[in-house]
């Protein structure tokens, strides 16, 4: 009998090496994809730059906690709490085979205390209500279908609001110029820095030893509430 879910594809580790060429420090990372185009479940190139982005700032990350939404393969989250931040990885909660693959991920690096919750955009459930007071929250491509905007930045700015001095690190393809998250951002009260990725050498087209993020156009910005509602 064919066994049901993720366990019928085919699964193979990609593995990223992000270097600390200063000081010498560099950190593998092993990250479980699932190779069906149906499933989705692989590394994006708006994930490598924002866990290069982590990685740069990997001293100021240790003890912090930090929550990934649309965690999805989970590498951002994996090298976030390589560098010692207390993570908690999250998924759509209507999906539980992206959460498998959180877990999957957390596995093939060895991390046995990361919490993996569902979470779905748009909705105070429970579990989000619950979460412990955060550092840091995570985003990678989650600005992909201009439906989900406004629920993702309803999840961000209530997450800001119960956390005001938290940051929404999050990395963007630039798919449409007719795309924009301007008028949602004011609708919430939220303020938006644009982060140059020469800054934190991700401007090329290979990062931590893999050809992505290639030449897509991918994008980074930190999120916060406005200063007034501080």
């Amino acid at each position: 009998m064919a066994q049901s879910g993720v366990e019928t594809h085919c699964i193979a580790c990609r593995v990223f090496t992000f270097d600390g060429s200063q000081n010498g420090q560099s950190l593998l990372v092993s990250i479980p994809e699932v190779l069906d185009p149906q499933y989705g479940m692989y590394v994006w190139p708006c994930a490598v730059v924002l866990a290069q982005y982590l990685w740069m700032r990997r001293e100021e990350l240790r003890d912090k906690t930090v929550l990934e939404l649309g965690a999805g393969v989970s590498l951002p989250g994996v090298v976030a709490a390589k560098c010692g931040a207390k993570v908690i990885l999250s998924d759509n909660a209507q999906t539980p085979l992206c959460l498998e693959n959180c877990r999957r991920s957390c596995e093939a690096n060895s991390l046995h205390d990361v919490q993996v919750l569902g979470l779905s955009w748009g909705e105070i459930s429970p579990d989000l209500v619950q979460l412990p007071k955060l550092d840091v929250i995570l985003g990678s491509d989650v600005f992909y279908e201009p439906q989900d905007f406004e629920d993702v930045l309803v999840t961000v700015a209530f997450l800001l609001r119960r956390n005001p001095k938290a940051e929404f690190w999050t990395t963007y393809q630039e798919r449409s110029n007719d795309w924009s998250i301007e008028v949602l951002l004011h609708r919430w009260k939220l303020s938006c820095l644009d982060i140059e990725l020469k800054t934190f050498d991700a401007d090329k087209p290979e990062l931590a030893g893999s050809t992505l993020p290639g030449n897509h156009s991918v994008l980074m910005m930190i999120i916060t509430l406005k200063t007034d509602d501080i």
